[in-house]
């Protein structure tokens, strides 16, 4: 089976640029959403990473004929039972849990504020970074994999090379957040390096 390109299915930037750096390798050439003319826009209504996931992936490659990789991540911490899960994006507007938190600047920043917030005087503050990451063909022919990174919730952010949590997430066996690391350091620990790897691993059996 030959492909000579992949849409990664995500309009992300720090998503994007990490994707990119670890599919260099491959040998395709690597689209975004933003390379599309036509807008497609679908919904993360899946209960798990693994529904989000498939659904993007599989949706996106049925409708733009391409070979489709998505991913759904996000953050568990076990003091918040679990939460931000698959809510880590929104977990700013989430009501039912810790109520909203203000978008003043970013969302982002909006979400690290609710989990400090949340998280604050709490001793145990163990957590780990999740990302399901799927592979779609448009014959409907698809491979997923998943990688995981532990490691605990800062008291305040620190850094600013990363995104969405890395500010307040320092690894396990490490005294940086993931906003400290540079992108070599960070794509060879993280959960979405652990899983894209594995995913490439699959995707060169299927290719030979």
């Amino acid at each position: 089976m030959k492909i000579d390109k992949i849409l990664v299915a995500t309009t992300n930037e720090g998503k994007l640029k990490e994707f990119r750096f670890l599919l260099k390798d491959l040998g395709v050439e690597v689209l975004s959403l933003e390379d599309l003319p036509e807008k497609l826009n679908v919904e993360e209504t899946g209960e798990t990473f693994l529904d989000n996931a498939i659904q993007k992936a599989r949706t996106y490659a049925l409708h733009y004929k391409i070979p489709t990789i998505a991913e759904d991540s996000g953050l568990e911490i076990d003091a918040l039972v679990g939460y931000p899960g698959v809510y880590s994006a929104r977990f700013y507007s989430l009501k039912e849990f810790g109520g909203e938190e203000p978008v003043e600047t970013t969302k982002d920043e909006a979400n690290i504020k609710k989990v400090l917030r949340l998280m604050k005087d709490v001793e145990d503050r163990k957590a780990r970074f999740v990302s399901v990451v799927v592979f779609y063909m448009p014959r409907d022919f698809g491979l997923w994999a998943e990688g995981y990174c532990y490691g605990e919730i800062t008291q305040e952010p620190k850094g600013d090379k990363g995104f969405g949590y890395d500010p307040i997430f320092k690894p396990d066996g490490f005294d940086k957040t993931m906003a400290q690391m540079e992108p070599e350091e960070k794509n060879a620990i993280s959960h979405r390096g652990k899983a894209v790897k594995k995913l490439i691993n699959l995707l060169r059996k299927v290719l030979s």
